[in-house]
């Protein structure tokens, strides 16, 4: 079996990419990011075919790439039996077995961060009575349990998502034997948790012994620990929860083509705002005047995906060489930019 987490730092979340066998060659790749080279790139290395995409829930906090992967591959695109989504989907109930040769994959509900929600069960072999490894979501996390995601679950309640929560990881993840490998969808950054660790796996036995939210508990007392103190969502989550449920554009990576500077002024005077990527220091001395500055490290999506509207067109200006990777975190996060829309200097104003 090919196993393989691909972890994006600056969004602290993990796609999943795993294999039968040689002999088959099919693959299946779990909560994809939305730019797919690197998934594509494997696959193409390793003679892999990806025949489907699962999607563990509805995110909120970035735009999964099932519709690039399915439109490349012509793979399905799975997701938990209560979802409903206005692009074809295969509903993947609990128990469910999905077969690429002799390993398995098995779906769990593990509702409430979502009312959609599933975990992938991982075999290596058909027959082995314990799975290799769960894929949790954002169900479980290292350290901590996902939020109650009332912007992904319009019509649902804190009381209905935490009792679902509840049942989902003390009855179902916690009955699952102590050497089952945990593999989240989230690590430490994240805003779908608040206690969320560095580590990038661990087991169930030692978040049993090490999980406040996987501690016996009544469902009152879970309830409070899951809600209490919960970081605020940054402010494109709702845009993203409701695209991830459409047919939408599909990302081309392409490398944008610097504009001149007639067309940055036209395009700024049709209502672009404008997002200058360069470090503070540099923004100091010298922007374009009514420019946005969000340097373009660390977490600089989140940053820009709360300061700039949903329904805004973006004109970046970013420094040599960095407009492809800007374009792309943009995107990752469901912001368009301008047609052919960077400048890699400043354009007088």
């Amino acid at each position: 079996m090919i196993f393989t987490q691909y972890y994006l730092d600056c969004l602290s979340q993990a796609s999943y990419y795993l294999i039968a066998d040689e002999t088959t060659h099919h693959a299946i790749v779990v909560d994809p990011r939305r730019d797919i080279a690197e998934f594509l790139a494997d696959a193409a290395a390793h003679g892999l075919r990806v025949e489907a995409v699962i999607n563990t829930h509805f995110r909120a906090d970035f735009i999964a790439g099932h519709l690039e992967l399915a439109a490349k591959t012509g793979a399905w695109i799975g997701s938990g039996q209560r979802a409903e989504a206005d692009y074809p989907i295969r509903k993947l109930a609990d128990g469910d077995r999905i077969s690429l040769s002799d390993v398995t994959l098995q779906i769990m509900e593990t509702l409430g961060h979502t009312p959609e929600s599933i975990s992938v069960l991982v075999y290596e072999h058909a027959t082995d009575e314990v799975p290799y490894a769960v894929l949790t979501g954002d169900a479980l996390f290292i350290g901590d349990v996902g939020c109650p995601d009332l912007l992904a679950s319009l019509g649902h309640t804190a009381e209905q998502l935490g009792a679902m929560l509840y049942d989902s990881v003390q009855h179902k993840l916690m009955a699952l034997p102590d050497q089952v490998r945990v593999l989240p969808a989230h690590g430490a950054g994240s805003a779908c948790g608040k206690n969320l660790s560095a580590e990038r796996a661990s087991t169930i036995g030692e978040q049993r012994a090490t999980n406040y939210a996987c501690a016996p508990m009544t469902a009152e007392q879970f309830l409070t620990m899951v809600t209490e103190g919960q970081p605020a969502a940054p402010g494109y989550f709702v845009h993203d929860a409701v695209l991830n449920r459409r047919q939408h554009a599909l990302f081309d990576v392409a490398k944008p083509p610097p504009l001149s500077v007639g067309e940055f002024l036209a395009a700024r005077a049709d209502g672009a705002v404008v997002l200058d990527t360069h470090d503070a220091p540099d923004f100091a001395a010298g922007h374009v005047r009514g420019s946005l500055n969000v340097p373009a490290d660390g977490r600089f999506a989140e940053t820009a995906g709360t300061v700039v509207k949903p329904d805004q067109r973006i004109l970046v200006i970013a420094a040599q060489d960095r407009e492809e990777e800007i374009v792309t975190q943009l995107a990752r996060i469901g912001r368009t930019t301008w047609p052919a829309t960077c400048a890699n200097r400043k354009p007088r104003s």
